[in-house]
């Protein structure tokens, strides 16, 4: 078992480089194109160079503007979030969607009626010996 640990480390390392290559936009790649920096992860992967070059090289990697430290970025960002049922965007994209639905209701809603009185003096007309008034 211990001695799968460095093909499995190796393994990961590889899938985090490659998965991080993928994610990145392209104006943050350097150095080569955001296609062979794929290519060279993907073929030097198991000796650790493609990775590793990747990690040093490939990607700007810039400390945030305010001069924080990554964890207090990632704690300040996290405080900006706003829910959902309190970002106005969010609600007004809401009442549109109820506007739109209430719309499609009442067009259903008015066929409905039309076919119920199409059937109605269908049934009335049919002459089943009944005098043809609506049935009410």
């Amino acid at each position: 078992m211990i001695r799968y640990i460095p093909f499995l480390l190796v393994l990961a390392l590889w899938i985090y480089a490659f998965i991080d290559c993928l994610n990145t936009p392209e104006e943050q790649v350097r150095g080569l194109p955001k296609v062979v920096w794929v290519i060279v992860i993907l073929l030097f992967g198991e000796v650790l160079i493609g990775p590793i070059a990747w990690l040093v090289a490939g990607k700007h990697r810039t400390a945030p503007a305010s001069g924080s430290t990554p964890s207090e970025w990632h704690r300040n960002h996290r405080t900006q979030w706003v829910a959902p049922d309190d970002n106005p965007e969010f609600l007004s994209s809401l009442r549109e969607e109820n506007k739109k639905d209430e719309q499609l209701l009442k067009s259903w809603e008015a066929d409905l009626r039309r076919r119920e009185e199409e059937l109605r003096e269908r049934e009335s007309g049919s002459g089943d010996g009944q005098d043809n008034q609506p049935r009410g």
